[in-house]
């Protein structure tokens, strides 16, 4: 019988090439919104593909200049098209707008999935 050693704690996981999704529903005035921005954030520094959803009131946030600087650098941005027309949002270039089959594909698809409502 052979022992393994047991992971040592707090040791630096390799997270480069994992998946992430997160979905935000609350506004982007409410301090879950910028926590879940800067989850996203930390996550891209470390090399995590993340994949952000924006229902309800966080699609209201979707022009966001923080938001829109992590899409630049690679956050995968998605944002409820029902949200938006509810709000009477106009369908911009922000956001790939799609439905609730794109938030089971992110859940399905990622190795973590977390919410900030």
């Amino acid at each position: 019988m052979t022992l393994q050693r047991a992971p040592v704690y707090g040791a630096r996981v390799e997270l480069r090439g994992k998946k992430l999704g997160v979905l935000i529903s609350c506004p982007p005035e409410h301090p879950g919104f910028r926590h879940g921005l800067r989850v996203a954030a930390a996550a891209l520094r470390r090399g995590v593909n993340v994949y952000l959803y924006c229902i309800d009131e966080a699609v209201t946030g979707i022009a966001d200049a923080e938001l829109q600087k992590l899409k630049a650098t690679g956050l995968n941005l998605y944002a409820c098209a029902y949200g938006a027309h509810k709000r009477n949002l106009a369908l911009t270039e922000h956001a790939t707008f799609a439905g609730l089959t794109v938030v089971n594909d992110i859940i399905a698809g990622t190795d973590r999935f977390v919410c900030f409502n």
